[in-house]
This record gives structure tokens, sequence and C-alpha cells, in this order.
């Protein structure tokens, strides 16, 4: 385990082809450090998400035997946010520039590390909701209005070329499932997810958030560190509701289990990854 030299990021080098963040579950307020001020600023922490990550990380590696990198956020979000721009991450307190640095330094050399082994790869940048429907929110950086058009209004957009998953819509391993089917189609992310019993959108069977229903659909973290500009690593925003899934020690586990059910099938279908000795 590293940190930045403050103590604030921590980063868990792995040997996955999955980068895990967690930027907004962070507990640590120390008194000299102020709180952000700027304009429109959101300071409200995601319970439990550092816990779930943390969960989420061990659960993979016995299903697996592949260690997920984690890079976590252990200020609260008062202080610091892990998922903003510079300016907005630090509320203008100087001291903290170095720990932003330091943090996407990290995940930058998350990504290296799982480009040096299996080339292509995972970023799942994490994150709560308090919305009114209790249901995954996966963000790609489309919007909900733009998801709520058809799949052909979509793919005549090129809506893919300006998602978090760019380049996987481009060339994943199953042509079939290119283009806009990887965004809601039978063996998207939200579809595998919904198998397992977890409500999300978009997917098959909740393909838009209706008009007044409000949706994540990524941030700073998803549009840096995903192949939206042709990188090696595509990246998934993925808003997780309370109930059922942060509230407990016992939910966050289920969760994780239905979590990397869902993971291990989509990294063999799409990246063709099925363990460490492929």
């Amino acid at each position: 385990m590293y940190t930045d030299a403050s103590g604030f990021i921590e980063y868990v080098p792995g040997d996955a082809p999955l980068v895990i963040v967690a930027p907004h579950g962070g507990t640590l307020s120390p008194a000299g450090l102020p709180d952000r001020s700027c304009a429109g600023c959101t300071t409200v922490n995601d319970l439990n998400t550092q816990e779930l990550a943390r969960t989420l990380v061990e659960e993979f590696r016995q299903r697996t035997g592949a260690r997920p990198h984690l890079i976590v956020n252990r200020l609260h979000r008062r202080k610091f946010d892990g998922n903003r721009d510079l300016a907005e991450a630090t509320g203008g307190t100087a001291t903290l520039n170095a720990s932003w640095t330091w943090l996407h330094a990290a995940i930058d050399s998350a990504k290296a590390g799982v480009a040096r082994r299996s080339t292509r790869g995972l970023v799942i940048d994490l994150h709560g909701h308090a919305h009114p429907i209790a249901r995954l929110e996966l963000g790609y950086l489309l919007g909900d209005a733009e998801l709520r058009a058809t799949d052909a209004t979509l793919a005549a957009g090129g809506a893919m070329s300006r998602s978090s998953v760019a380049r996987l819509a481009a060339d994943t391993r199953t042509v079939d499932d290119r283009g806009v089917t990887l965004l809601r189609g039978p063996r998207s992310l939200g579809a595998l997810l919904a198998a397992e019993g977890i409500r999300s959108v978009p997917s098959p069977t909740d393909p838009a958030p209706l008009v007044g229903e409000e949706y994540f659909n990524g941030g700073y973290n998803t549009q840096r560190h995903g192949s939206l500009a042709g990188g090696s690593l595509d990246a998934i925003q993925i808003e997780c509701h309370l109930t059922g899934v942060r509230d407990s020690e016992g939910n966050r586990a289920q969760f994780a289990r239905a979590l990397t059910t869902a993971l291990r099938t989509y990294f063999t279908v799409h990246y063709g990854w099925t363990g460490p000795s492929s």
C-alpha cells in the first residue's frame, strides 16, 4: 500500500485488469484543513463507499485469483473532492494540490499496470446516490435525455464515440455487442447486473431515466480516465443506492458478490480475460 505524503490518498496496487476508485467515501477531517467553500461545491459524503470498494476488491480477488487496483480518497468531501478538477476538488486550499496530483498519478499508475499485464481493462469510479429510485446508475458520460433516444438515433449520432467506453464499443471481442449494444444490450453491464437481481440504468429493462428522474451520467474521473480520448482502459461510474447495497456489512458483501459475478462475465465476453493465466 502507498499513500501520498499527507496520508490522504491511498493506493493499493493489484494485478487484475480492474481499477476501483472510491473518491467520496473518506472520513478524515483534519482541523487544519478548511472546508471547501467554492460556489456549487457538494460536500456530502457517499456513505460507506470506501468500505464497499474494499469489500469488492476482496471479493473479486477471492473469486478470480487476481486483485483489482484500489485508489481511495481518505478525506471527507467537505475537505477534498476526489472527482473534480483541481480548483473544485481542493476548494482553493493550495496544500491539497499535491494530493490531487497524487490521486490522478495513482490512477494513471494503476492503468499502466493493467496495460503492462493485460493491455485492456476497466476503471470503476464507485459512488453512492440518494435519488428516490433504488437502482444503480451506470455513467458512461451520456446524459439522460440522450439515453432516451432510440438505439438507431444514438448510433447515427455517434454517441458511443463520446462515451467513457468509446474504445470498447469499437473493439469488444463480441462483434454483435459493438456500438450502442454495449450500452444496454444483452451483454451490457446493466444486463449482467439485472441478471443478478440488481436493477440498473441503462439496461435492457431500464434503458434510460424517464423525464424528471434523477441520474448521474459520470464525472471528472470517468471523463479523464476512460477511453473517450483513446486510452487503453474504459471507465464506468457506478452510483449505488443505499438500502440493500451500502447500508450494512452483509448487504455490501452480497452486492460485491453480485457485481463480481457480472464483472467476470463482462471481462470474459468483452476483453477476453478469464483470470491470471489468461
